[in-house]
């Protein structure tokens, strides 16, 4: 029997694509609470269901392969202006590649004209004609119509033409921030990207025994196992140290350690790789929402994963990337200074101000946590993450002021790190931060 969570999944994957979708309307329409009807708008999120959209809200998306996800739908694209279909209505699932401001003559758009892009034009009717016959969508600025030759012609090309009541810079803006979002959203890296599919997964039953764990550890090589029941759900994890001293006879199930850290495809890499640490685990079983076995992910996978993000480029830039781009290393000459630690410089830029014009609390932290994990990379630790900031922040730092950032390493472990981070403004010390950090080394 289904359950309301399955059903409200089947619901929201029935709705058209562009489809608005409110957690009160959901509650409402299948009679289920507003809690239930939150979760399972989340699942959809994530399993690429629905996308949240700023100044839009909720809406019923076309499911994409995460390789696509940085593509808008024409449909989208409606949702996201708040715009209305003038024709062409059965191209509103193709996707848009990019946009262009036809702020110019006819004979100088023509070039910018290219299958699967987006025209944005105002009340000129022949660069309207123009866009669709070049095989571009068309966006009117301005709330202003169109004639039906051009809304017969883009039924015929079947590509859209629609209208929008904001001007030709704030739908501009509203677009490429749709984009820009999908893109970072891109660059996250999920379990699903990484994790070990069942198929591939060795597993033992609660009916098996502690002799079947060891012909299984014989044949794989391995000492650390998901255990299920008959429904194939996830009860418990069984190590070599778990069987050790135990009766062959004896069943898995009195041995196993039972309810263990369970992770979901759609949950990011990095928080996996925060709970391995904390709690010391060289494997979790990936479950779906029934807890049924999925796979598996290893420290190993997750480690390699990581290494892999740090060396990609980026492909779009998040609030953080902006702040720590201003963070520059200081050329030292270690002959002559012993200070052997990294030193950086940052300028307080107008956008990382609070309202009295000092350095926004956030920024400050933001720029703490950067320095910080390029010190740990100096010193060959690349897969550690911030548990622990303790800032005190002495003297207020103000628009344009010019810190110089100097960490110190107190404690430096397989597991942990300590370090002290001094910030000045000429030579005062204006805050002060002591950074714990985790760090994460495959055991051998």
């Amino acid at each position: 029997m289904a359950t309301k969570h399955d059903l409200i999944l089947s619901h929201i994957e029935g709705l058209q694509v562009g489809e608005r979708i409110s957690v009160r309307g959901i509650a409402k329409t299948l009679d289920v609470s507003e809690g239930t009807a939150y979760r399972a708008i989340k699942d959809a999120e994530n399993a690429g269901l629905v996308s949240t959209i700023q100044r839009v809200g909720t809406i019923r998306i076309e499911r994409k392969l995460k390789k696509n996800i940085e593509k808008l739908t024409f449909g989208e694209v409606v949702q996201i202006i708040e715009g209305d279909v003038l024709g062409g209505a059965d191209g509103l699932e193709k996707d848009l590649n990019k946009f262009v401001i036809g702020a110019m003559t006819e004979e100088a758009m023509q070039r910018y004209i290219t299958p699967e892009s987006l025209m944005i034009v105002g009340n000129r009717l022949d660069a309207q004609k123009l866009a669709l016959q070049g095989g571009a969508a068309v966006l009117i600025t301005g709330g202003f119509d169109t004639s039906q030759e051009i809304r017969q012609l883009a039924d015929q090309l079947e590509l859209p033409i629609l209208r929008t009541t904001y001007d030709t810079f704030t739908v501009a803006s509203m677009i490429n921030r749709a984009m820009s979002d999908q893109l970072i959203k891109k660059d996250i890296l999920l379990v699903s990207d990484i994790y070990m599919p069942l198929e591939k997964t060795r597993y033992l039953t609660t009916t098996d025994t502690i002799k079947d764990y060891q012909e299984l550890s014989d044949a794989s090589q391995h000492s650390r196992y998901p255990v299920v029941n008959k429904n194939r759900r996830v009860v418990g994890i069984v190590t070599a140290k778990d069987v050790l001293g135990k009766s062959e006879t004896q069943l898995i199930e009195r041995v196993m350690t039972k309810d263990p850290r369970r992770v979901k495809k759609e949950m990011s890499v990095a928080s996996v790789s925060h709970q391995m640490i904390w709690d010391g685990l060289e494997v979790m079983p990936v479950v779906a929402d029934d807890l049924s076995l999925l796979g598996i992910v290893t420290r190993q996978d997750v480690m390699k994963a990581m290494q892999l993000v740090q060396r990609q480029p980026q492909l779009s830039d998040t609030i953080s990337d902006q702040i720590t781009g201003e963070i520059q290393l200081i050329e030292q000459d270690v002959e002559e200074n012993k200070y052997a630690t990294p030193q950086f410089t940052f300028g307080v830029t107008p956008q990382m101000v609070d309202e009295l014009g000092t350095i926004s609390f956030g920024v400050l932290n933001e720029v703490i946590a950067n320095v910080t994990k390029r010190v740990m990379v100096a010193n060959n630790r690349r897969n550690a993450w911030i548990e622990q900031v303790n800032l005190h922040y002495f003297h207020l730092i103000q628009l344009e002021s010019q810190l110089k950032i100097q960490p110190q390493i107190l404690e430096l472990g397989r597991r942990s790190a300590k370090l002290d981070i001094n910030i000045f403004i000429e030579n005062s010390l204006v805050a002060k931060a002591i950074v714990v950090c985790q760090v994460m080394e495959r055991r051998p």
